[in-house]
C-alpha cells in the first residue's frame, strides 16, 4: 500500500509518495497574457514563453481552501498520469489544511478524497503538527516545540507537547508571502516602474534581493547615502522573456552609480526596499496592519501556555515556511526574542535546511510510523459513518 503525502501550501504543494523525494508544484493556474484562453495548470508554468503579466488563478483566498474547480484541476493533475500516476484504490494520503479550518471545507475535502478519487483512507492534519513530528523525530528528548510556520497567507504560531497542539497558545498574523510582494509591486510602481501586473516577476525579485535587516535605522541611513557608500543598493535586471529569461542581480563591480547603463537591459534600482519589505513580517504596523509582530507573538503564545513549560518552548522554536529563508530572519528573529525574554531562560531557534519541506518530511516520517493505520481514516469507515468520523479521529 502506498502512501502519498501532500501538503497542499496556498502557494504551492509539497507533495510525494512516502518511499520517493518530495516535488514542490506551483498550487494554482496561471494564464498567460499572449494565450489569454489557455489556462496552464501547475508546473506547466514552465511552458509559458512569454510569464509577464500572468494571470494567476489562486484555490486559496486569505488562506482557506475556496475555490475548488482549481482545486480540482490541480490535484487531476497532480494525481494523474503525468505525474503522480496513483492508483487510488490501495492509496492512502496524508493531507494538509489551515487551522481552525472551517467545517463545510473540511467536509468537501472529505467528499472528493473518499467519493470523487476514492483513496482506500486518508488523515487529514495541519502542516504544524507535520513539521513537530519532524522535529520531535530528530530530538526524541525534547517534550516541546513551538512551530513558526510563515507562509503565503499567513504566519501560524503554534505550541505542541507530546506532539498534541495546546490550542490556547495557538496565534496568528495576517501577514505572509503574498502581501509582502503585493507591497513590493506598490512601492515600486510608486517610485520607479508599474508593475502592478507583473506578480511573477516581482516576486522573484523578492526572493533574489530582500533581506531581513538586522539594524533597521542604521540600514536606513545607508540606503539614503549616494553613490558607492550606498552598500545596500542593487540594480535588479528585468528579464525581457528574449533573452533573458529570469532576472538577476548586477554584481557589485558592474554597478554604474551615476547616469545610464550602456546596455539596454531594463533596470530596478532598490534600496531600502531590500529589507522595508520583510520588515512587515516584524511590525506590520509599518504599514498600517494593527496586529503583533512575529518575535511578540510567539512571547504572547509561549506565556498564555503554564508557567513550567515555558522555559522548554523557548530553547525548541523551528522554523518553517517559505518566509524564513529570507537571510538574516533567524538572527533577527532570536536577537528580538532575547531581549523580550527573561534573561536566565535560553532561547534558541532552529532554521532547517529546507524549511518550506520541513512538514512534508515530517508527514513521511509519519506515515512510516508504526500507529499510522490506527491514525487514518479508511473508505469503509467513512462510508459507514459520514463526516462525523473524521471529526473524531483527525485533531484538527
Amino acid at each position: 500500500m502506498a502512501t502519498l503525502v501532500l501538503d497542499n501550501g496556498a502557494y504551492s504543494a509539497k507533495i510525494g509518495y512516502s518511499q520517493e523525494k518530495v516535488s514542490v508544484i506551483p498550487n494554482c493556474q496561471f494564464r498567460s497574457k499572449t494565450s489569454r484562453l489557455k489556462t496552464f495548470t501547475a508546473n506547466q508554468l514552465d511552458e509559458i514563453k512569454d510569464p509577464s503579466g500572468l494571470f494567476y488563478i489562486l484555490p486559496f483566498q486569505k488562506g482557506y481552501l475556496v475555490n475548488w474547480d482549481v482545486q480540482r484541476k490541480v490535484w487531476d493533475h497532480l494525481f494523474g498520469k503525468e505525474m503522480f500516476k496513483v492508483e487510488f484504490a490501495d492509496t492512502s494520503i496524508v493531507i494538509t489544511e489551515p487551522y481552525f479550518n472551517f467545517t463545510s471545507i473540511q467536509e468537501s475535502m472529505n467528499e472528493i478524497l473518499f467519493e470523487e478519487y476514492q483513496f482506500q483512507s486518508a488523515l487529514r492534519t495541519n502542516a504544524g503538527f507535520l513539521a513537530a513530528h519532524h522535529y520531535f523525530h530528530t530530538k526524541p528528548s525534547e517534550l516541546c516545540c513551538l512551530v513558526v510556520d510563515s507562509g503565503f497567507s499567513f504566519t501560524h504560531i503554534v505550541p505542541y507537547c507530546r506532539s498534541k497542539k495546546m490550542k490556547e497558545g495557538i496565534r496568528r498574523i495576517n501577514v505572509g508571502g503574498k502581501l509582502l510582494t503585493n507591497h513590493l509591486k506598490e512601492i515600486i510602481s510608486y517610485r520607479q516602474l508599474h508593475v502592478m501586473d507583473e506578480t511573477h516577476v516581482i516576486n522573484q525579485v523578492k526572493e533574489d534581493v530582500c533581506y531581513v535587516s538586522q539594524h533597521f535605522y542604521k540600514d536606513m541611513e545607508v540606503a539614503q547615502m549616494k553613490g558607492e557608500e550606498n552598500s545596500v543598493m542593487r540594480d535588479y535586471v528585468l528579464p525581457d522573456f528574449s533573452s533573458i529569461k529570469k532576472g538577476f542581480c548586477k554584481p557589485r563591480e558592474e554597478m554604474v552609480f551615476n547616469g545610464k547603463y550602456k546596455t539596454g537591459e531594463q533596470i530596478l534600482r532598490l534600496a531600502n526596499e531590500r529589507f522595508a519589505v520583510p520588515e512587515m513580517l516584524f511590525h506590520p504596523s509599518d504599514i498600517g496592519i494593527q496586529e503583533m509582530g512575529i518575535p511578540e507573538a510567539i512571547v504572547h503564545s509561549i506565556r498564555s501556555l503554564p508557567d513550567e513549560m515555558q522555559p522548554h518552548f523557548y530553547q525548541s522554536i523551528v522554523l518553517t515556511g517559505g518566509n524564513t529563508l529570507f537571510p538574516g530572519f533567524r538572527e533577527r528573529l532570536e536577537a528580538e526574542l532575547r531581549s523580550l525574554v527573561p534573561a536566565h531562560l535560553p532561547v534558541s531557534v532552529l532554521l532547517p535546511v529546507n524549511p518550506i519541506c520541513y512538514s512534508w518530511e515530517g508527514g513521511k516520517l509519519l506515515a512510516h510510523n508504526p500507529d499510522y493505520d490506527e491514525m487514518v481514516v479508511t473508505r469503509e469507515d467513512y462510508e459507514e459513518n459520514g463526516h462525523c468520523i473524521c471529526e473524531e479521529k483527525f485533531d484538527i
